[in-house]
This record gives structure tokens, sequence and C-alpha cells, in this order.
């Protein structure tokens, strides 16, 4: 079975393991899911996430953070961009997500970068998803 969207299988299985109020959850490892891992924690939606080396192939294991009264950190994930419509912004045209309290996850030339740090880098790109 070929996944032709490996972006919103990533953000699809976070949701569910919120949901269901999972510690963590495994995704099979890319370069993209990596940085879009690694935004996540650096924004706070995540506890953690760790590079699992399995036999077939590797795996992220994202720890999932909860908040006092156990709700998920991340109320929403969102994907903009998909293999059939892509969605680019320019410099002017980044959105702000829930007024500033989420992200925009955007993959520039210099990287993936949230939407504040592109804007502030005077740049614009593919929007990937909304985080909030």
């Amino acid at each position: 079975m070929t996944m032709t969207d490996p972006i919103a299988d990533m953000l699809t299985r976070i949701r569910n393991a919120g949901m269901v109020k999972h510690d963590t959850v495994l995704i099979p490892a890319s370069k993209m899911k990596l940085a879009i891992a690694k935004i996540l924690k650096d924004e706070g939606f995540i506890t953690d996430y760790e590079v699992v080396k399995g036999k077939p192939h590797r795996d992220i294991k994202i720890r999932l953070r909860y908040m006092e009264d156990n709700k998920p950190a991340i109320s929403g994930l969102k994907r903009v961009s998909k293999p059939g419509l892509r969605v680019y912004a320019q410099k002017r045209e980044i959105p702000r997500v829930y007024g500033g309290m989420g992200i925009a996850i955007m993959s520039t030339s210099t990287g993936l970068r949230t939407g504040h740090q592109a804007w502030r880098q005077s740049s614009g790109g593919e929007i990937l998803c909304y985080v909030w």
C-alpha cells in the first residue's frame, strides 16, 4: 500500500493518539517529519520525540503533552497544502493561526519554519499545516 500524503498521516496519528489520551505515538520516520516534530517540541505542543531504530525502517516516537486538566496541548491540527493542491504564501500573506495562539508550519527555502519565523526572515513558502 502506498501512502500519498505522509504528513497528513503523521498529523492524523498525533490527533488520534491525543483524543484517546495515549502517552506516545509511533510514526514512520523521514527528514520532513523529524523537522515537524522538532518544531512541535520547540513550540511546546509535545514533550519530546526520539528516533527509534527498527528492523525494516526507523520510527519517530513522539511523547504527547497534556495540560493539568488532562486535555491535550494540541487541540487541533489541519493539513493545508496537499499533494493535489499546493498552497503557497508570500511574506505578507502568511496567516496567523487563532490570533497568534497557534502556529503555521511552512516549508521555506531555508528549511521548515513556523509562520512567525518565516515572516521575520522575510521569506514565504509552502504552508504545510496549522497547529493550535
